[in-house]
């Protein structure tokens, strides 16, 4: 593809609120924000047809009803619904609002199985690090849902059911059957979570919503290679507007800056240093099974139990403290420095890497 940038009608240059977590991303498209996951409402200009991207987390249902009301109108259900992947925190509303609406979900084929009851997603990798979010990454779900009443596949040839201006493209990495959006005439790219613009594996990153653009979530990723070549592949559309699953949405020459020099640093900026998928990737079938997965490292188990028991032994020592003067004080003291230090066993500290964000993340939460 060529490198000149395309000469497309640049139809928004921010974002605009609506209200509290609700934004005007462009013409005719809608973010709303539940906790930490974004999901988007898309309308066909020519037809005032409506489709839902991604569903949120369970909690998120109320929230879309009330986005689709100021947006769209009351009662007027979408014609589809579409999902970028189908992660816990992509689904969750899903077999609530598609009960609701009986309207039909398009996944690609390779997602199916997470979401016909057949597989379980590759386990999460807390072993990457970088904040909260990735280890406690082996609590999040991964088992599969069974909306097979409801679930179609995506057409072959790139086209989504009512959204006739956009098509979709297969960006693998995070998930075999992961897409992400691409409205032409604007640039307008749904990155879902091939590209996110947040520190995501940091709950300080995700709470202040700190902007920057990095590959998808670390824990939940079990192909990097196949997440580089996808991120080159949304490099190569030139976006005027980068909107993901996580964080805020980039535009202009800031956003296609920033998505090339992702694409071109990946190995650098977007793969953790150290992780159960780093070295060789887990294995699909053609349906998008898991056919491989890497041993387990052992390393997130180690520090966990570490950390446990340093927080274990500085509390007991804070607890228990009988001492009175300057003895109790230099033992009080003690027992939190190695309360503190149960951080450091869990590797918390601020990123090295000078491409990562400089926010402060100690204990990195």
């Amino acid at each position: 593809m060529s490198a000149k940038i395309p000469q497309r009608e640049a139809t928004a240059t921010e974002e605009t609120e609506l209200y509290y977590n609700a934004w005007v991303v462009a013409p005719h498209v809608w973010r709303l924000k539940d906790v930490f996951v974004n999901v988007y409402i898309i309308q066909d200009p020519t037809s005032q047809d409506w489709v839902l991207v991604d569903a949120g987390l369970k909690s998120t249902a109320q929230h879309i009803r009330k986005l689709a009301e100021e947006v769209i109108g009351r009662h007027i259900r979408p014609v589809a619904i579409v999902l970028t992947h189908g992660h816990f925190d992509h689904r969750g509303s899903l077999q609530e609002l598609a009960d609701e609406w009986q309207a039909p979900v398009y996944a690609h084929h390779m997602e199916q199985p997470y979401l016909n009851g057949t597989s379980s997603y590759p386990p999460p990798d807390p072993g990457v690090g970088g904040g909260l979010m990735a280890t406690m990454s082996f609590l999040y779900p991964k088992t599969p849902i069974d909306i097979t009443e409801h679930l179609n596949e995506l057409p072959e040839d790139g086209t989504i059911p009512g959204m006739p201006e956009w098509r979709w493209i297969h960006t693998p990495g995070h998930t075999p059957g992961h897409i992400s959006l691409f409205r032409n005439r604007d640039g307008v790219l749904i990155a879902g979570d091939a590209c996110v613009t947040t520190v995501q594996e940091s709950a300080i990153s995700v709470a202040t919503q700190m902007p920057f653009l990095s590959g998808p979530p670390k824990y939940f990723t079990p192909d990097w290679g196949a997440a580089a070549r996808s991120v080159r592949e949304l490099a190569d559309l030139k976006p005027q507007v980068i909107a993901t699953g996580h964080g805020k949405s980039f535009y202009g020459e800031i956003a296609m800056k920033e998505l090339n020099r992702l694409s071109k640093n990946f190995w650098q900026r977007g793969i953790p240093a150290s992780g159960r998928y780093v070295k060789e990737p887990a294995l699909f079938d053609v349906d998008g099974i898991p056919t491989y997965l890497p041993p387990k490292r052992g390393v997130m188990l180690k520090r966990v139990l570490t950390a446990a028991a340093l927080l274990a032994v500085g509390y007991y020592i804070v607890k228990h403290n009988r001492q009175k003067g300057l003895l109790g004080k230099v033992q009080k003291s003690v027992g939190k420095h190695i309360m503190g230090s149960s951080w450091i066993a869990l590797g918390a500290a601020a990123p090295a890497s000078s491409a990562a964000p400089t926010i402060p993340l100690i204990p990195a939460l």
